[in-house]
């Protein structure tokens, strides 16, 4: 049976969550509080959409800390794959380990899915900001992994990545 929760629309109150980090450490929803926080989903790390996703943010933190947003990444994977994709791509960000898809599923990322004519259950490409008060600022879902960092920060207003 398939799962699927309501999308996030701007001015929704984030859902509260806590997940590890690909150290082991416990994140919150609550601890991202007093900052903008860019949440983005992807499918799995390593695989080239994500890896080019997650290294396009990676090449915009410096724009996007200005702009006062921080950026966390949310996968299905555990905690020492996201350890190993974060060594090996260098990244400067927090990934976080959904291995049970619960909060995916509670920010409208998780459900059906259509690839090649199949249909089954997994997890939707999508970006979702929260402002430092845990209102949902920006919700994008089924975003392509090529392009969407330029398109975030054009629908965000900043300057081009």
């Amino acid at each position: 049976m398939t799962q699927t929760a309501a999308r996030l629309t701007t001015g929704d109150r984030a859902p509260a969550f806590a997940l590890p980090d690909s150290e082991g450490a416990t994140h919150t929803l609550d601890s991202f509080a007093g900052r903008k926080t860019v949440l983005y989903f992807y499918p799995a790390a390593s695989t080239p959409a994500c890896t080019q996703q997650a290294c396009d943010f990676n090449d915009t933190l410096g724009s996007l800390a200005a702009a006062g947003y921080r950026v966390v990444g949310l996968s299905p994977d555990t905690p020492e794959k996201l350890k190993a994709f974060a060594r090996n791509q260098d990244l400067g960000f927090t990934l976080l380990a959904d291995e049970d898809h619960a909060v995916a599923l509670a920010y409208g990322a998780w459900g059906e899915k259509k690839n090649y004519g199949r249909t089954y259950e997994g997890l939707i490409r999508s970006t979702i900001v929260v402002d430092e008060h845990g209102v949902v600022e920006l919700a994008q879902y089924n975003v392509r992994a090529k392009g969407h960092v330029a398109k975030l920060h054009r629908d965000l207003g900043l300057a081009s990545a």
